[in-house]
């Protein structure tokens, strides 16, 4: 048994149930050194080498690697807002200076999110700095003006205020300035080295490839034909062949890729430096080296190559033996930490998949050098520049003006306006419009913005996909906590126990009201805080108790059946924490008022558990526990996560926020010392979450929009070094989360209609699940929400939210369309969904203990309803079935089927058309999964999306009913709506 308790005390490591954050598996930073021939040293350069991290399992043989983490980071259909959601569209543009006197714009839209039938803000504050975006939640009662919008932007005082812009061609400018975040397309070189090749004058001067190579290039891409190439050329030349005839082009989850191949470009006998060739490919910044040669032979080094612009190399080498590819990254130091990491060992015997990681991996390194000093200070001039260029034309054409339309604020309606104003805003309104869309037109015409990407990413199995858990949940959830495979559930009918396919257990019932619940498995305890105000106690309850009284179906107990489990002092707590660790003693911190107070767990001597505690175990734990001190802070505590300390002796330590600040309060002195202070008017602290970076603490502190990691030293003299370090950094997520869960690499941010998934190391965003009214219910270990939606049909999305009115005046579809029970027949449907850790984090998640429910019985499907849900929700199907409608549908994709998907539906028609047949200028598109081209046609598409253009409305119910899916939400990945229409 006390095997069993320590074996457990490791799951329940924050490791085990986070993950593992390293910045160790991105690489180190080298000193290296290039030498000539001779041994005398020619460069040096500090480069952060990634070869495979070291920390990983290195027993995987290659060949079975398959990692979850590979995502393009800040993806441009999440990042081009204005793009997306503005151009085209009714929006209102204002300008104004700040307090500085520094010009800045504003945009503003409304916009139905993913057509989910949740209207948002969307706002854009560009400024000389950078640009700023954020959603807002849209309601029909509350008005929202222009100063609370760029109050939220943390822009509060103004030199002159924000007045709206009228003229049409405010698009093309604002569109310019999105454009300078960087290209949607890419050029990378790729060099060729023969073995022992040491400088860069001998690799440039490789006329032809081996076989190998050309192989390597035949995965890349395609073989093009220069002259008369109308897609992305990359600065090569497309008329007169001076830059070589052919080249290699690929098109990559919407992104078109020029590669600039050394032995494709000119060669000249006479100019032994071979400036045609270093003049492309010493000015890209991310280079490919295939290198020829055993392991054994001189490596690579990024300083044999003279450039200055180069600032990530991808070392890659062919190995005949298995058939497989060996991946090595160089960086130049400055660059951030930029994904995925490399795979421990770095070889790839899967070809395919070794190409994604590829280009994945030299897309979001490219990104990741414009935010070097290099070029971020040289955008961020262009930026200030065209924003005062811009400010100067506007400025005089506004103050000619004279309008009360000019005048109004963003929340006005202008009701009683007269009938000549409406008409003359109506047609300003249509010619807003029109020249926006002939805009986008002519910008996806030329290939400036990424393409569909729903024949790149449509069988691609994201981690963060949920699972349904419970349909037809109806009670409001408070709190919960997962135990083993259930989830026990504070609800407004009691305390409930949940487990996947069983009927509900109730465990305490409605009397006993619990806000703030932990099941702590491997200790058998269930800490709970219960009721509110003065009544406010910690509760302690042993779990065998609790299942023994579930397995013999007890009296269900109430709140006055548990006065034995009050923890003595705590009553009038409003807040609590317990330790993340429990390997050596179990720490909880009750908050009362301004009041915090430890407690710990007995333990003696030998680090087991006293008489009372496992071995015989009273039917109530409370003599388990010890009060420790009591420490008085300033002020009542809002959020408060405990932090161990390297030894466990004198140094573990107490994040606080409250007021405008985070403290750290030491638990043996009670010393508090400021960790950061927000300077911002008002603050909405949401979480501060302990962070272990290769076993050192650190603290990730979120409030408002902000996300900041803060690493803590060991105490030093009696206080921790809390002072700004290089490790430290932040990011800002688009809209405010009220709650952030850390499940390494990742990080979600929860807010009431979305999951924003970003990346801990660097912050960079890697998608957005749009998630109709979203609760987090618990996220201990799997994280568990509620979605709620109604069994009716999706929302039309034909329909452009503000394309016949302004935002302040939204039409009937353009507002709110959430479910009424009473309206037509819709019963609101509350389901609880489930994500597994396990697939955030990559490896399997160790369970102490079983479900406490008992073992599922299998049971043949019946009709509950769960067939009549909409598409966006997720439905309970077997593995068969999984596994049947994910094969047909691949081979749908690769068009071995004959047959359409559906009976009632049209399929999109898929044409094989072989890699040497294939004509780029059609814009085929490669598919991620297979080593075809794949040419989609839309024909039947309109259909298919815009139900209300058939003319049989029995036939429309019958295929929204017969449509499965195991998703709660649209995947924005998919497609975008806006650039198929156009095209």
């Amino acid at each position: 048994l006390m095997k069993r308790f320590y074996s457990s005390s490791v799951s329940e490591d924050l490791g085990c149930r986070r993950g593992e954050f390293s910045r160790k598996h991105y690489g180190s930073v080298e000193l290296l050194i290039s030498s000539d021939a001779d041994g005398a040293i020619q460069r040096a350069g500090r480069f952060r080498v990634e070869n495979g991290s070291s920390g990983e399992n290195t027993d995987s043989t290659p060949g079975t690697w398959h990692r979850t983490d590979v995502h393009l980071e800040n993806p441009e259909y999440h990042t081009r807002w204005y793009f997306k959601y503005f151009l085209g569209k009714v929006h209102q543009n204002y300008i104004g200076t700040d307090a500085e006197k520094n010009p800045f714009f504003l945009s503003v839209v409304l916009s139905d999110q993913n057509n989910q039938r949740i209207p948002q803000y969307h706002s854009i504050l560009w400024r000389k700095t950078g640009t700023q975006k954020i959603c807002l939640p849209y309601s029909p009662t509350k008005t929202l003006s222009v100063k609370s919008i760029l109050s939220a932007m943390s822009l509060d005082k103004f030199e002159k205020s924000p007045r709206e812009i009228f003229h049409p061609e405010i698009q093309k400018d604002l569109l310019v300035l999105e454009e300078q975040e960087g290209s949607v397309n890419f050029k990378f070189g790729v060099l060729y080295a023969k073995d022992g090749q040491l400088t860069d004058d001998e690799m440039f001067s490789n006329e032809t490839g081996s076989e190998s190579f050309q192989r390597f290039l035949h995965l890349l891409g395609d073989t093009i034909t220069l002259k008369g190439w109308s897609g992305y050329r990359g600065g090569l030349d497309t008329k007169n062949d001076t830059t070589g005839t052919c080249s290699i082009y690929t098109v990559f989850q919407g992104h078109e890729i020029m590669f600039h191949v050394s032995t494709m470009l000119p060669y000249s006998r006479e100019n032994k430096q071979q400036v045609e060739r270093k003049r492309h490919i010493g000015n890209d910044i991310v280079t490919i080296v295939f290198q020829e040669g055993e392991e054994s032979s001189p490596v690579f080094k990024p300083s044999m190559i003279r450039s200055h612009f180069t600032h990530i190399f991808a070392l890659v080498r062919y190995n005949k033996q298995n058939d497989s590819y060996r991946l090595k990254i160089f960086s130049e130091e400055s660059v951030p930490l930029f994904g995925p990491p490399l795979p421990s060992p770095p070889v790839f015997t899967n070809h395919q998949e070794f190409r994604d990681f590829v280009l994945v991996k030299l897309i979001n390194g490219e990104k990741a050098t414009l935010e070097t000093p290099t070029f971020s200070q040289k955008r961020q001039r262009t930026l200030d520049m065209l924003i005062r260029s811009l400010y100067q034309d506007m400025m005089p054409d506004l103050h000619k003006v004279n309008n009360v339309l000019n005048r109004r604020s963003f929340s006005d309606v202008l009701p009683e306006s007269p009938k000549s104003t409406r008409k003359k805003e109506e047609a300003r309104q249509a010619e807003f419009v029109r020249l926006g869309q002939a805009l986008k037109l002519k910008t996806t015409v030329k290939g400036d913005t990424t393409a569909n990407l729903a024949t790149t990413s449509f069988c691609k199995k994201e981690p963060w996909e949920s699972q349904s858990f419970c349909s037809n949940f109806p009670h409001e959830v408070v709190c919960a906590d997962s135990w083993g495979q259930s989830l026990l559930v504070s609800t407004d009918a009691g305390i409930l126990l949940i487990d996947d396919g069983q009927p509900s257990v109730q465990v305490f019932d409605k009397t006993l009201q619990i806000k703030q619940m932990n099941v702590l498995e491997a200790l058998d305890l269930l800490i709970a805080r219960t009721d509110k105000g003065k009544e406010s106690r910690i509760l302690v309850f042993r779990l065998s108790a609790v299942q023994k009284d579930i397995e013999t179906k007890k009296v269900i107990r109430s709140k006055y059946d548990c006065r034995e489990n009050k923890l003595e002092r705590t009553k009038g707590c409003h807040l609590y924490a317990i330790n993340t660790h429990h390997g050596s003693e179990l720490r909880i911190v009750v908050a009362i008022r301004n009041k915090l107070l430890l407690v710990t767990k007995k333990y003696n001597s030998r680090n087991t558990l006293t008489s009372t505690s496992l071995l015989s175990s009273p039917e109530s734990p409370v003599e388990e526990f010890q009060y420790i001190r009591e420490i008085c802070l300033s002020d009542p505590p809002v959020v408060m996560t405990l932090v161990d300390g390297p030894t466990g002796d004198s140094d573990n330590m107490i994040c606080v926020a409250y007021r405008h600040q985070f403290d750290l309060v030491n638990e043996s002195t009670g010393e508090s010392y400021r960790l950061h202070h927000v300077e911002t008017n008002r603050v909405n602290f949401v979480a501060a979450i302990d962070v272990y970076e290769d076993g050192e603490a650190g603290l990730l502190l979120c409030y408002n929009y902000i996300c900041q990691y803060r690493k803590i030293y060991p105490f030093s003299g009696g206080s921790p070094l809390v002072q700004p370090s290089a490790y430290d950094f932040h990011f800002s997520w688009n809209q405010v989360p009220y709650a952030v869960v850390c499940a390494f690499p990742y990080v979600l941010a929860f807010t009431t209609d979305s999951i924003e998934i970003r990346l801990v190391v660097n912050g960079n965003l890697v998608h957005t699940a749009v998630v109709p009214e979203l609760q987090l219910v618990a996220s201990r270990s799997d994280i568990y929400f509620k979605a709620t939606a109604a069994v009716s049909g999706p929302s039309d999305s034909s329909k452009e939210m503000g394309s016949k009115s302004s935002p302040q005046t939204p039409t009937a579809y353009e507002k709110p369309e959430f479910p009424l029970p009473s309206l037509e027949g819709e019963v609101p449907c509350k389901n609880l969904y489930k994500i597994p850790l396990s697939n955030l984090v990559g490896r399997s998640i160790e369970r102490p203990l079983k479900s406490p429910l008992a073992p599922k019985v299998i049971t043949t499907t019946t009709s509950s309803g769960i067939t009549s849900l909409p598409v966006m929700h997720s439905l309970s199907l077997s593995r068969m079935e999984i596994k049947e409608i994910a094969s047909r549908t691949r081979k749908e994709l690769l068009g071995l089927l004959d047959e359409p998907i559906t009976k009632t539906e049209s399929a999109p028609k898929l044409k094989k058309v072989s890699r040497r047949q294939s004509d780029p200028k059609q814009g085929a598109v490669r598919s991620s999964s297979s080593d075809r081209i794949i040419s989609s046609s839309f024909e039947g598409y309109s259909e298919r999306r815009h139900p209300s253009t058939s003319s049989d409305p029995d036939t429309l119910a019958n295929r929204e009913e017969s449509s499965p899916s195991s998703y709660p939400f649209q995947l924005i990945s998919l497609c975008d709506e806006d650039i198929i229409d156009l095209k």
